[in-house]
């Protein structure tokens, strides 16, 4: 699977699972920080798109890890650990 593949099915799921007005596709760029300074999530808008990826992908997080804080830095970083944990060879 190409990468731009599985970042477009991440995007899109995250998209879904958040309730932000105004929030688009082009507004998650692969690297830019999805919580904080960057987009804006919260704690909430994890757990809905951790539900949403889990049902999608087959993967699971750890509860209360503080590896989950770098799996969902970024669009990036939630593909990578997706290919790791789903067994998706990502393709550039």
């Amino acid at each position: 699977m190409k990468r731009k593949e599985l970042e477009d099915e991440i995007r899109a799921i995250v998209l879904a699972s958040v309730e932000m007005d105004g929030l688009a596709a082009d507004d998650l760029v692969a690297d830019k920080p999805l919580f904080g300074e960057g987009i804006g999530l919260d704690s909430i808008d994890a757990l809905e798109i951790g539900a949403a990826l889990r049902k999608k992908f087959q993967v699971k997080f750890k509860a209360n890890s503080e590896e989950n804080r770098a799996h969902f830095y970024s669009i990036a970083s939630l593909a990578n650990f997706i290919a790791a944990n789903a067994g998706i060879s990502l393709e550039d």
